[in-house]
């Protein structure tokens, strides 16, 4: 009897628990989330300004304008190739970093600091910054370049270079953070698998591939993860960087859709881009979800 009234307590503990901290948590993420969606979604259906109440009523025309405007294929394609670089590039890179810097040899703590600090900046200031580094006029990788006889360049304003710019600042921006998750999975590993592998005449590589890639397998998943959503994400350093340009060269689907719904007052037609990047991250999360990490 008195466990069954002990029993009732812990429910009546937990349903309390429920009552005082979930309303609160929904009525936030409705407000914040939820309405604004909605909202976003009935404005995609007008051609509206912003100003006064949408009356413009044209059905799902914008989509099928933002289907047909190369600035939007363009703008998408970017994001598919910042997430095809961030995973090539960035996430190998972090972890060649914390397979050198996870032992606790000297200075590998300073030099965790020094490759997560970019991380810790926030994205409008390493925007500028690299706005400065990559100017033409003033910039030291042109400075340099004309001090061994070459001519200025203005990579941020060469169509056929500005991307690259992009893709070098958010790899220099992100892989320290990448880095620190992946130590803290290496920081994780039980050492005496590596003993009984060593004691077994396993090599290096074979430890790696045999111990380090599996153990490392939740870490490097939730990565992959982090980066996919956070290039489709991508805005802040874009808009000091290039601001989209040359000639809408450097766009994202936000940068798109700030410049067409916020810059050019079409409200109506930003409205459509921000419903299809929700949906493309839900899609994503969903399935990633359910077909990667279903078992984590």
């Amino acid at each position: 009897m008195a466990s069954i009234v002990q029993g009732m307590r812990r429910d009546n503990g937990a349903l309390l628990t429920v009552l005082l901290f979930v309303p609160p948590a929904v009525l936030l993420f409705t407000i914040f989330v939820i309405l604004p969606l909605g909202q976003a979604a009935w404005f995609s259906l007008f051609k509206w300004n912003g100003l006064g109440w949408p009356h413009d009523f044209i059905g799902l025309q914008n989509y099928g304008r933002l289907l047909q405007s190369s600035n939007f294929r363009t703008a998408f394609c970017n994001n598919l190739l910042i997430i095809v670089f961030s995973i090539a590039i960035q996430l190998p890179l972090g972890l060649g970093m914390a397979l050198l810097l996870a032992r606790r040899a000297w200075g590998s703590v300073a030099f965790r600091l020094i490759f997560f600090l970019p991380y810790v900046l926030a994205d409008v200031a390493a925007g500028l910054i690299f706005r400065f580094i990559f100017d033409g006029n003033y910039g030291p990788i042109s400075s340099l370049i004309q001090a061994m006889g070459g001519q200025p360049l203005f990579m941020l304003a060469d169509p056929n270079l500005a991307f690259t710019a992009i893709i070098i600042v958010v790899v220099w921006k992100y892989f320290g953070f990448h880095m620190m998750l992946y130590i803290a999975g290496l920081q994780g590993i039980d050492r005496q698998l590596y003993e009984a592998a060593e004691i077994d005449g396993a090599n290096a590589r074979q430890r790696f591939v045999s111990i380090t890639l599996p153990q490392l397998a939740p870490m490097l998943k939730l990565s992959v993860f982090f980066s996919v959503i956070g290039a489709l994400q991508l805005f802040d350093m874009i808009i000091p960087l290039t601001g989209g340009g040359p000639f809408e060269k450097t766009n994202t689907m936000v940068t798109f859709m700030y410049s067409f719904g916020i810059t050019r007052m079409r409200v109506g037609y930003g409205s459509a881009v921000g419903v299809i990047l929700f949906l493309v991250c839900v899609i994503f999360a969903l399935f990633y979800q359910r077909i990667l990490m279903r078992d984590e």
